[in-house]
C-alpha cells in the first residue's frame, strides 16, 4: 500500500515538474507584470494624493497674499504654483483669483498676464473662456477693438452667448450698428430664456431700434 503511494506521490510530482517546466517561466512573468502593475498603480495614487496636497496648500498661500493685497507674495506664489502644478485645477483657479485681484488694483498687464497664461495653459475650457472674455473687456476699455473682437472669436460653443452681446458692445463702439444688432440677436439665441441678462439684451436692441428676433428651439 505504502509502495503504492509513494508511486503516486511520485507521479504527481513528475507532473508537477513537468508543469513547471513547461509553464513556470510564463507563471513567472504574468506574476511580476500583475505585481508591477498593482506597485505602479498604488505608486500612482500616492504620488496623484501628494500632488493635490502640495497644490492645494500652495493656493492657501496665493489666497492668503491676495487678502493681504501683497503684490511681491501674489506673484512668487503663483509663479511656483504655475510652474509646479500647471496642469491642476489649483493652478487654474489661483491664476483667475490673483488676475481678478490685479485687475481691481489697476495692475491691468499683470492681469492679462495671467488671463493670457489661462488662455494657453488651461486645462478645463471655462477657465480659458472666462480669460478670453476678461482679455476682451480690458482690450475694450484700452479701445484696442480689433484686439477684442480677436479675442472673443475664439471663444468656446458654450460661451457664445456672452461672447456675441460683448460682439455687439464692441461693433457699437465701431459704430457699426448693424452688425452690432446682428450680434445681440445671436447673443438672444444663445441665452437661457427668462434671464435678467435677456432683459438687458433687449434694452440695448431697443436701444438701437430693434427687437429680439423670435426663436425656434432656444434654449431653456
Amino acid at each position: 500500500m505504502a509502495t503504492h503511494l509513494d508511486l503516486e506521490e511520485q507521479e504527481q510530482l513528475a507532473e508537477l515538474k513537468h508543469f513547471w517546466n513547461t509553464y513556470g517561466n510564463l507563471i513567472s512573468w504574468v506574476l511580476i507584470a500583475v505585481l508591477g502593475t498593482y506597485a505602479a498603480w498604488n505608486g500612482w495614487n500616492y504620488w496623484q494624493r501628494h500632488q493635490a496636497t502640495q497644490a492645494a496648500a500652495l493656493y492657501d498661500e496665493v489666497e492668503r497674499a491676495v487678502v493681504s493685497r501683497d503684490a511681491q507674495r501674489m506673484q512668487r506664489s503663483l509663479t511656483d504654483m504655475q510652474d509646479r502644478f500647471a496642469s491642476s485645477m489649483q493652478a487654474q483657479q489661483a491664476t483667475q483669483l490673483v488676475a481678478k485681484a490685479w485687475a481691481d488694483q489697476g495692475k491691468t498687464a499683470e492681469a492679462r498676464a495671467a488671463w493670457n497664461w489661462l488662455v494657453q495653459k488651461a486645462s478645463d475650457p471655462a477657465y480659458a473662456d472666462v480669460a478670453r472674455l476678461r482679455l476682451a473687456s480690458q482690450a475694450m476699455q484700452d479701445k484696442q477693438l480689433d484686439q477684442a473682437l480677436e479675442q472673443l472669436k475664439a471663444v468656446s460653443p458654450a460661451m457664445q452667448g456672452l461672447a456675441a452681446d460683448m460682439q455687439g458692445d464692441v461693433l457699437q463702439l465701431q459704430g457699426k450698428q448693424t452688425e452690432a444688432i446682428a450680434a445681440y440677436q445671436k447673443a438672444w439665441a444663445q441665452l437661457p430664456q427668462n434671464t435678467a441678462y435677456r432683459r438687458l439684451l433687449q434694452a440695448k436692441l431697443n436701444a438701437l431700434g430693434a427687437e429680439p428676433a423670435a426663436q425656434e428651439g432656444v434654449k431653456s
